[in-house]
């Protein structure tokens, strides 16, 4: 029996977030699985006042799709199963959003990078690593940081 059959990957461009793709990557070929890559724009982070001269959220769309594609070419590339999935609606938080995706796609396993941030990062920026696991309905594989590692 496989237990990991249908892998969720936010992935957000970052060193640590590929590093969770390439884990990701391992796992599925181990168990004959696949992957889905899935990017969450939070709108609020986009609410600036500039809206009217700059759209923001367009820019956060278009790279957030680069991302996504980036991700989906790497695994393909891999030989495993690949699809995507990019949320912007206004309202959820990253932890919801992830943890609504797994829901609905039945994913077996989450595995995510996170930044390792600490003190007044942590505090101001929150942690989306911690909010994942918090409301996973499945196993969340957290990657670290190699300078945490």
């Amino acid at each position: 029996m496989n237990p990991f059959k249908r892998i969720l990957v936010p992935v957000d461009g970052s060193e640590t977030s590929n590093r969770a793709l390439e884990a990701a990557i391992q796992l599925a070929r181990a168990m004959d699985g696949q992957i889905r890559v899935m990017h969450a724009i939070d709108q609020m982070m986009y609410v600036s006042g500039y809206e009217a001269t700059v759209d923001l959220l367009g820019t956060a769309r278009t790279w957030a799709r680069e991302a996504l594609d980036e991700a989906m070419a790497t695994v393909k590339a891999a030989g495993v199963a690949c699809d995507s999935l990019l949320i912007d609606e206004l309202g959820p938080r990253l932890g919801e959003s992830v943890a609504q995706a797994a829901r609905d796609w039945r994913a077996d396993l989450i595995v995510l990078g996170t930044h390792g941030r600490r003190g007044v990062n942590r505090l101001l920026l929150g942690s989306g690593a911690e909010q994942i696991i918090r409301l996973a309905p499945s196993p969340v594989m957290v990657i670290r940081p190699t300078d945490l590692a």
